[in-house]
């Protein structure tokens, strides 16, 4: 998948499940549309299906630290790539 794919299927994620209206790839989740921690774990079991595989405890907690949109395209682009090696 290809980052233009994956951020399309991102977007629409959020706009259809989160409800997020017009989101920039730059926009503070929590601040900008007030995503918390319920809806995280909500998001990553959406990226486990994305990625067709299970994220171990590590690859959860490195999850913590995203902000962003751009912030979760290159969270699922590096967890891709680390399966790939």
């Amino acid at each position: 998948m290809t980052r233009k794919e994956l951020q399309e299927e991102i977007l629409s994620i959020l706009t259809d499940d989160f409800e997020f209206e017009n989101p920039g790839l730059d926009d503070n989740l929590r601040d900008d549309h007030g995503f918390d921690s319920i809806d995280a774990i909500e998001l990553l079991a959406k990226i486990e299906k994305i990625l067709g595989f299970t994220l171990d405890r590590k690859e959860k907690e490195q999850a913590m630290s995203i902000r962003t949109i751009n912030d979760i395209l290159n969270y699922i682009e590096a967890l891709a790539d680390s399966r790939k090696s």
